[in-house]
């Protein structure tokens, strides 16, 4: 199928959505009901600081445990509300924040950060005054702040008002629920909800046996695979307990030009290795042998590449030993955990 298109469908028993690009798959959602979702809302119970990190460990509800990176303040047995934020680790703490998001296709409600904002992809500015007022009529008499996001710029003024209040009122019933033991306050959105959340498609396949339709199945399966081809060379996308190792190799051309080109297609489609294996942390690569110039060059691709990725990535540098390091945000479940391989 030309274009682009989502897929709502399920995979081994489990919710799942898939963006899909020229029949090629994009981006991946899949839920895994044995770990509270990212974006979940908890109400937890302070349980100890962590010396020395500024941290505190949580108690959550059915006896799990969380962590919060920003813990000073707190006084053990305290009641909080907390936002999952990630996947958590196999035998490691659920990742937490306090600072809670309230968010839909269009409007993002902020507590504790007033204020009316709009995307700043949204440019122009006769659009953007008319979502500035749009939220402060939806947000009158409120304390808590708002954004709007760029797909309001695409959408009714009712429907962009319609989603304020909505987030608004969720963010109020929630609050509301501060005192107590642990909890579930607000359960995350699955994948099917994400996917309406955020992506945008002309076509939208509902209809049951959709993966199997359209390639989906076997596209997820051989993901299972560590290569990446990459033209004549190839790229090999490895998780490791401590990292992610990525090697990239030319092929049969070990020329300093197959270098470079087989280094800048890596660069360019490691994000999306990266996204449909689930996969995050310290991420190190080692691109093919580069000189300095080059390792400008391949640099520059991977900053624009990952510019237009959806998880929150920061590009370290390049180590002494010619390696370029990643640190990526833990946003999803690992697919090989799911498969059943880790």
């Amino acid at each position: 199928m030309k274009g682009r298109s989502i897929v709502l469908d399920h995979w081994r028993g489990r919710e799942a959505a898939a963006l899909l690009q020229d029949g090629l798959l994009d981006d991946l959602l899949l839920d895994d009901p044995a770990t509270p979702r990212p974006g979940t809302i908890l109400r937890a119970a302070c349980d100890r600081p962590l010396k020395g990190q500024g941290g505190m460990m949580a108690r959550l509800p059915d006896g799990a445990t969380g962590w919060l990176r920003h813990g000073q303040g707190l006084q053990p047995g305290q009641a909080l509300l907390v936002q999952v934020t990630g996947a958590p680790e196999p035998g490691k703490a659920v990742p937490l924040t306090d600072r809670l998001l309230f968010k839909s296709r269009l409007a993002i409600v902020t507590p504790g950060a007033p204020g009316i904002n709009v995307s700043r992809q949204v440019r122009e500015e006769a659009t953007r005054l008319a979502l500035q007022a749009i939220g402060e009529a939806a947000m009158a008499g409120s304390p808590h702040g708002l954004i709007l996001r760029s797909a309001a710029a695409r959408a009714s003024d009712d429907e962009v008002a319609e989603d304020a209040r909505a987030m608004r009122e969720a963010a109020e019933a929630a609050l509301a629920q501060a005192a107590g033991g642990p909890a579930l306050v607000l359960e995350g959105d699955g994948p099917h909800l994400l996917a309406w959340r955020e992506w945008e498609a002309p076509s939208v396949i509902t209809k049951p046996g959709g993966f199997a339709r359209e390639g989906v199945l076997d596209q997820i399966e051989a993901l299972a695979r560590p290569l990446v081809p990459l033209g004549e060379g190839s790229m090999a996308v490895e998780a490791t307990r401590a990292l992610v190792a990525v090697d990239v190799n030319t092929g049969t051309d070990h020329s300093p030009a197959a270098g470079l080109k087989a280094s800048l297609l890596a660069a360019r489609a490691l994000p999306r290795a990266l996204r449909l294996r689930g996969l995050g942390g310290q991420v190190v690569v080692d691109f093919a042998g580069l000189s300095k110039a080059q390792r400008r060059q391949v640099e520059q691709s991977l900053r624009d590449a990952f510019r237009l990725d959806p998880i929150e990535t920061s590009l370290v540098g390049w180590t002494a030993m010619g390696l370029f390091e990643l640190s990526r945000k833990r946003e999803r479940i690992p697919l090989a955990r799911l498969l059943g391989g880790a």
